[in-house]
């Protein structure tokens, strides 16, 4: 559809002219109907966590009881994914369950989800990951010179190169 078309269908659903609205995940974000009542959300079992937490956020806009049926894509048992969405509404708590199932990825590269190449710490491990910045920041603060790590210089050179590319 033209966008003129889809604000048009748009404004016609919000007015409760149209009853029922099939949409592709263009309706995850900005829409907000509060007469909405119900959505399905077909294959949910392809879609991430976040993803269909907003689009539960589409329905219960309002003080009427509203449902949110997630449609798997085949008859297997619900993933401990979808078990979790059933389980709560808070998008930070999903987020983290998130992370921890998928992992972060690459934080230089293109890998969206996987193991993160540090050996200490977690994307979790906020109070150190604090520590260390804290201590970059000091390390230069100080004016000390890198080139007496070498190990540390090389791996710093490394990540450099990467950040350039990308």
């Amino acid at each position: 559809m033209k966008p003129s078309e889809k604000d048009a269908v748009m404004s016609e659903f919000a007015a409760g002219k149209i009853d029922i609205l099939v949409s592709t995940t263009v309706v995850e974000v900005g829409v907000d109907v509060p007469n909405s009542t119900v959505i399905l959300i077909e294959d949910a079992d392809r879609f991430g966590l976040a993803q269909l937490h907003q689009l539960r956020g589409r329905v219960g806009r309002s003080d009427l009881q509203s449902y949110c049926y997630l449609m798997m894509s085949d008859s297997k048992a619900p993933s401990k994914r979808l078990r979790e969405i059933e389980k709560s509404n808070d998008g930070f708590y999903l987020a983290e369950v998130d992370l921890k199932m998928r992992g972060p990825g690459e934080i230089y590269g293109r890998a969206q989800h996987g193991d993160l190449n540090l050996r200490v710490a977690t994307l979790g491990d906020t109070k150190l990951i604090a520590r260390a910045q804290a201590e970059a920041k000091r390390f230069v603060h100080e004016g000390k010179d890198l080139v007496q790590y070498k190990q540390l210089a090389k791996r710093v050179e490394i990540y450099q190169r990467l950040t350039k590319l990308n």
